[in-house]
């Protein structure tokens, strides 16, 4: 749409907007103000009407919804009504509904909320529909819908209207119904596996288990500085050592990280940890976790995203880190012994680097470099070097790589797992390396966490701990291009000094 179009079209939208407002005062002066009325019982939804109507049709229902569209034709008018399921013609005739609230009904608007109570039955063109007995007006819409003039088709104004957005498309409707699914079913898988759900701090003094950046805050009631949680990890495991064998938490994590397809600064987590296992455990638990929610949510284990087919029923391939790199650049890190032979292999291949990474940094770059998009079919790459690993436990035969895995599905990270480090004097060890690279200017090291240093030195037994994206994982499901479609909220930028 041009610029002249749109001004030309604002006095339009405005003037309809002033009629709206008219027709509202002029109900509220005759006593019939719709916002006045507190409740409608709904006894069933469009969807449920369609799927029963050999059962429904000749009865009485009671729907409630949003008027998509309205036909006036004379004494009798039908309109379209939109609720959580879907939606359903319902046919309104003056002498069944009576003569004022017809009279009424003719000057609702496209957008108004309404209840109608009336009979079910199919229309002469085969449209199964409402035969309407009784309207009623629950809320008035004093905006324009997009539709009207040109969809709403703007992104960035789908996702700061989301409530527009969710009217418009149903699409848009079903991918947010598909993701609370996906989270019931893992509630449900975890808890038939004997997990307890847990809550832990949102507001944390030392904001650990992760390599990110904290979002800073000041508590007045203590003068105290405090940080939002970047991870759930170190006060899980807290739960592990006080003997909560098997624990999870699906909660808000926040890092202070740029915005793109696969990232928003608030995110939902899911860790897990269960004691006397290790990460094979976890390699067992999330393929079987993977099926259970696709078969819960979609009926079967083959996703398609993006047109590619992935298919959890096949067991996962499983790879060391060092394999996957030297299966795609070539590169083997099995025979790179010192830093200085690592950047000199990053220096060959135009990797760039800082001089305070080490062998197992490079490596990672890599991997980062010329692995993770060819990673599309389920894939656990495992045993990551001790560098990029600092709550880990160590290969026992090779001390320089860990016992870890990430989970990867169409070249994104989905999981990643540790057997989870519970030696305290090792620990210790590892949280005084990270101080200094944060003291050389890494700002997603980790700090010491003296508390939870404690809770390790009381003794917590051998455990398997894993962390899910959420976000990615209804991504896959729903076969979503960004993580902002599967956000009801995501951030945005304020404009003008508050969201538009």
């Amino acid at each position: 749409m041009s610029d002249q179009q749109k001004q030309a079209q604002e006095p339009d939208l405005n003037q309809l907007r002033k009629v709206r407002r008219e027709k509202l005062a002029d109900l509220q002066a005759n006593g019939k103000d719709p916002f006045a009325i507190t409740s409608y019982d709904q006894t069933h939804h469009s969807q449920e009407i369609r799927d029963r109507y050999e059962e429904l049709e000749g009865t009485q229902v009671s729907i409630a919804g949003r008027m998509m569209s309205k036909r006036v034709m004379g004494k009798a008018s039908f309109c379209n009504i939109q609720d959580l399921k879907g939606n359903i013609q319902c046919y309104v005739a003056r002498d069944s509904v009576g003569e004022d609230v017809y009279k009424d009904f003719k000057k609702f608007d496209v957008g108004d909320l309404v209840g109608i109570k009336g009979e079910v039955f199919t229309t002469k063109t085969g449209e199964k529909s409402i035969h309407a007995g009784s309207i009623t007006l629950l809320a008035k819409s004093l905006q324009i819908l997009p539709e009207k003039f040109h969809g709403l088709t703007n992104t960035d104004l789908r996702y700061r209207q989301r409530y527009v957005d969710l009217v418009m498309n149903p699409e848009v409707k079903d991918t947010f119904v598909k993701r609370s699914k996906i989270i019931s079913a893992i509630r449900r898988y975890l808890d038939g596996q004997g997990f307890m759900e847990v809550e832990t701090p949102m507001l944390v003094q030392n904001a650990g288990g992760a390599a990110a950046r904290p979002f800073e805050t000041h508590f007045n009631a203590l003068d105290e500085d405090i940080k939002l949680r970047i991870s759930l990890e170190l006060y899980l495991k807290r739960l592990i050592v006080g003997g909560m064998e098997r624990v999870y938490e699906i909660g808000r994590v926040f890092r202070n990280e740029g915005l793109d397809t696969r990232h928003n600064p608030e995110f939902t987590l899911m860790e897990l940890y269960q004691a006397y296992t290790d990460y094979h455990g976890m390699m067992d638990l999330t393929e079987n976790l993977y099926r259970y929610v696709a078969q819960e949510v979609l009926g079967t284990m083959k996703i398609v995203y993006n047109g590619v087919e992935m298919d959890l029923e096949k067991p996962f391939e499983r790879i060391t880190m060092v394999d996957a790199v030297k299966k795609y650049s070539g590169v083997d890190f099995s025979n790179v012994k010192t830093d200085a032979e690592a950047k000199a292999l990053a220096d060959e291949h135009h990797l760039e680097y800082e001089d305070r990474h080490k062998k197992g940094d490079i490596l990672n770059l890599f991997f980062e470099e010329y692995v993770e998009e060819h990673l599309v079919q389920p894939i656990f790459v495992m045993d990551h070097p001790i560098e990029i690993s600092p709550l880990t436990k160590k290969k026992p035969d090779n001390p320089d790589y860990v016992e870890r895995f990430e989970f990867f599905m169409n070249g994104w990270e989905m999981a990643n797992a540790y057997s989870e480090l519970n030696d305290p004097i090792d620990q210790r060890e590892r949280f005084r390396a990270q101080e200094e690279l944060l003291a050389q200017g890494d700002e997603e090291a980790n700090t010491t966490d003296e508390d939870f240093m404690n809770a390790l030195e009381i003794g917590m037994p051998p455990t398997g701990g894993i962390g899910f994206g959420i976000d990615r994982m209804c991504m896959l499901l729903t076969d979503s291009a960004a993580i902002r479609d599967v956000l009801a909220f995501p951030t945005m930028k304020t404009l003008g000094g508050k969201d538009q």
